[in-house]
């Protein structure tokens, strides 16, 4: 079938990158795999070869019907569920059956869905265990090997250790995209925070450190928080005053984050 450009449809056809991608999953026996966008099922099949129960969300409704076809026996023996659906409007509470918390999330995504993907998955409860996607390749770079972080690398590093996997050039797939993909996958997946509000203000401060590039991360900061308050957080933290938001590691966001807390538990950062 033809891939429609709408839903971003590029589908993976070599047979190297899928195995490659399954293997990313580190697969168990029996173990739930919720798997994003199977196109034919070409991913399906390597999940499933390899003994996990799949649960694949598609929204097209002319692949559905063809997944509904392919694996009518896999279906019939429930060790794959088929749900016609669009993933941005799910919660993994609305995917797992009633009782599973634990499962590994799979998938060759459309690139301009990847961070929300990344976001809602590791935000929201029950996260997974592991997440293997396939993404642009420079966004992979960029969560996985840049030395510089972005908005994004913070947000899955606060959740999760991502790994780069490998590239897979864009001749892998049919219709080939414009530029290469590479896998990337994120495992040791844990809620860092002890409450929501807590975890609410961390990213309103992070976004508020990116909000404009070129500026330090200090004065960023100081429209919503005391400058005096900052200035302690900063040395606490071993940070230098004229630092960027780019040039601060995951776990220095979170020292100093934490002391701002404390020293003005009333803080409201728009």
């Amino acid at each position: 079938m033809k891939a429609k450009r709408s839903l971003g449809q590029h589908f993976l056809v070599s047979g190297s990158a899928l195995e490659k991608i399954a293997d990313s999953v580190s697969i168990s026996p029996e173990e739930v795999i919720v798997e994003i966008g199977p196109g034919h099922g070409e991913l399906t099949e390597k999940l499933l070869e390899r003994g996990a129960g799949v649960i694949a969300v598609e929204k097209d409704e002319d692949l559905v019907s063809g997944l509904k076809k392919k694996f009518k026996g896999e279906i019939g023996d429930s060790r794959l569920n088929i749900l016609h659906s669009d993933i941005r409007e799910l919660d993994a509470s609305d995917i797992l059956p009633k009782g599973t918390s634990r499962y590994k999330l799979v998938g060759n995504i459309p690139y301009y869905i990847t961070g929300f993907l990344l976001r809602s998955f590791l935000s929201r409860p029950p996260r997974p265990e592991r997440i293997v996607f396939l993404v642009q390749k420079e966004v992979a770079e960029r969560v996985a090997r840049s030395k510089k972080e972005s908005l994004l690398s913070l947000s899955v590093k606060a959740y999760g250790d991502p790994k780069y996997e490998g590239v897979v050039k864009a001749g892998s797939f049919s219709p080939p995209p414009k530029v290469d993909s590479a896998i990337l996958s994120i495992i040791n997946i844990n809620n860092p925070f002890t409450n929501q509000q807590e975890e609410e203000l961390f990213f309103k401060i992070l976004r508020k450190g990116f909000s404009q590039k070129r500026k330090t991360l200090i004065g960023n900061l100081s429209k919503d928080i005391d400058d005096e308050v900052l200035k302690r957080a900063f040395e606490r933290s071993s940070l230098d005053l004229k630092v960027r938001a780019e040039d601060v590691v995951p776990e220095k966001w979170f020292e100093m984050v934490s002391f701002i807390k404390k020293e003005a538990p009333d803080l409201s950062v728009t």
